[in-house]
């Protein structure tokens, strides 16, 4: 047998059922295995890949899921045309080096009759909040529920989507759940658009409109430096200034520009040492949110 067989991977492992999947967990475990858990929705991208590498160098054995959630979407929402390739989906994770995917049934998550939701207040109720109401009670639920299916003792979160993993952060100290939430950079395309499996929406012209929100978050940096610079402090014009530049852009109708506290969520209004730029916005009929972070 050739050195290149001897530290060959196991084949992927796919798994659909609750007690199997906590029983492979537990038994890792067991065997002294630190176990990564990296949730997904599928399609996969760079990004995801990125939380899989990070999970795949920190711990001993990986599992990712592949779950569209229907309760975080709402009525007019893109549930039932958001992509799903799980074919290439389960290629990628092999690739990558996961040692099981979960891919659950809907059914199996929200079985007939199913009442119990998680809320996490405050939080939830601000920026996505606000215009996707709903959203984060089926995103804190169902990643709860992951939580005590892949009782992991790490959990994979993209920067990207900034408010959710500081509400899944909060609910884990909360609910005083044995998890550590890793957070990892955003990942981009090259021109700097980040990489959202709402991209494939896009046609040639939104695409080139979707930079607008990176644009506007470079220039909140800018406009921060000059005001510390000048001895100000006041966030006012700066806020005004990302909204503008979205709403000036072709075929972007922007939802909210703004400079958060990154812990609360609560809108700023003077320098501070560290604090979030996010932004939201319609690119076409697609929705997109970007975030950066600024420290001064």
């Amino acid at each position: 047998m050739s050195i290149l067989q001897t530290h060959r991977r196991p084949p992927l492992v796919v798994v659909d059922q609750v007690t199997q999947m906590r029983g492979i967990v537990w038994q890792a475990q067991q065997q002294g295995s630190r176990v990564g858990f990296v949730p997904t929705m599928g399609a996969l991208h760079a990004g995801h890949l990125s939380l899989i590498q990070a999970a795949r160098e920190e711990c001993d054995f990986v599992v990712a899921s592949m779950f569209v959630n229907p309760t975080q979407f709402g009525p007019d929402e893109d549930f039932k045309k958001y992509p799903r390739n799980p074919e290439i989906d389960l290629k990628l994770c092999a690739q990558a080096g996961v040692d099981v995917v979960f891919q659950p049934a809907v059914a199996t998550i929200y079985p007939a009759g199913y009442t119990t939701f998680v809320d996490v207040t405050g939080l939830a109720d601000v920026l996505e909040g606000k215009f996707r109401p709903g959203h984060f009670r089926g995103v804190a639920t169902v990643v709860l529920k992951l939580f005590n299916i892949v009782p992991a003792d790490c959990a994979y979160f993209g920067q990207k989507d900034y408010q959710q993993q500081t509400i899944i952060r909060r609910m884990c100290a909360e609910l005083n759940l044995p998890i550590e939430i890793r957070v990892c950079p955003t990942v981009r395309e090259a021109d700097g658009l980040a990489l959202s499996s709402r991209n494939v929406y896009l046609n040639a012209e939104e695409r080139h409109s979707a930079l607008a929100l990176m644009r506007s978050l470079h220039l909140a940096r800018e406009r921060i430096r000059e005001l510390i610079t000048n001895g100000r402090q006041d966030l006012t014009t700066v806020r005004q200034e990302m909204f503008d530049l979205l709403s000036k852009t072709p075929r972007v109708r922007a939802e909210y520009a703004t400079l958060i506290h990154p812990e609360t969520l609560e809108e700023v209004t003077d320098v501070m040492p560290r604090l979030v730029a996010v932004v939201a916005a319609r690119v076409g009929t697609t929705r997109l949110i970007d975030n950066l972070i600024i420290e001064t």
